[in-house]
């Protein structure tokens, strides 16, 4: 089970940061991630990692400004949000899936609550 929490509402420029607290898995096995779906659109990738490997996969659209991490002991996953912008408004979702990071969210197989994210200009 995955659990997000800590969106809210911030002015362009500002920053955020989203929690997900996981329980059931073995951390080890996992990749997380994290998506974001806004109003009318399709649900979109941000940024993963493989709780064994030291590599971080980052969209685009946030490089620079996203980063995600992870605290193993705390089995919990955040996305730290900086320089926000009124087009990151979105329902974040956190996710995890067996192994490796994938883009497509088809491929992931379990999903935390989402947790609402609104930039205002």
């Amino acid at each position: 089970q995955l659990q997000a929490s800590g969106g809210g509402l911030v002015q362009a420029g500002g920053s955020l940061r989203l929690s997900c607290a996981a329980s059931g898995l073995t951390f080890s096995y996992y990749a997380m991630g994290w998506f974001r779906q806004a109003p009318g659109k399709e649900r979109e990738f941000i940024s993963g990692f493989r709780w064994s490997g030291s590599t971080t996969y980052v969209a685009d659209s946030v490089k620079g400004r996203f980063t995600i991490s992870g605290d193993n002991a705390k089995n919990t996953v955040y996305l730290q949000m900086n320089s926000l912008k009124p087009e990151d408004t979105a329902v974040y979702y956190c996710a995890a899936r067996w192994e490796r990071v994938v883009t497509g969210p088809s491929a992931w197989n379990y999903w935390g609550q989402g947790t609402l994210v609104t930039v205002s200009s």
